[in-house]
């Protein structure tokens, strides 16, 4: 499945994530889900409390790219995404938005 994420949350276990200099799988509750902003669409990827090394990581990444999985079966792959921020919610968990 490559079509852009509409508004529905898609949740998964596992996320492989692909930025310009890393590469790296976490594992857990991963929520993807696009979103309108001020006419704009985005997709927000939704982390498990990940370590501080991996949000330093993905700030300052440019781009990145998503594979999402339930029980080893992929959801979702996403197309190289420009990184529009990361922030921490209320729980810890990481959101990072990206747009096409």
């Amino acid at each position: 499945m490559t079509d852009f994420p509409g508004p529905r949350p898609v949740v998964g276990d596992a996320v492989a994530i692909t930025t310009g200099s890393s590469s790296v799988t976490i594992n857990g509750t991963i929520t993807s889900q696009g979103i309108l902003r001020d006419g704009c669409g985005f997709v927000e990827l939704t982390l498990p409390d990940a370590d501080p090394q991996q949000r330093r990581d993905l700030e300052w990444s440019k781009q990145f790219q998503y594979d999402l999985f339930l029980r080893g079966a992929l959801l979702y792959s996403s197309p190289h995404l420009k990184v529009r921020g990361c922030r921490r919610d209320g729980d810890g968990a990481l959101i990072v938005t990206g747009s096409p």
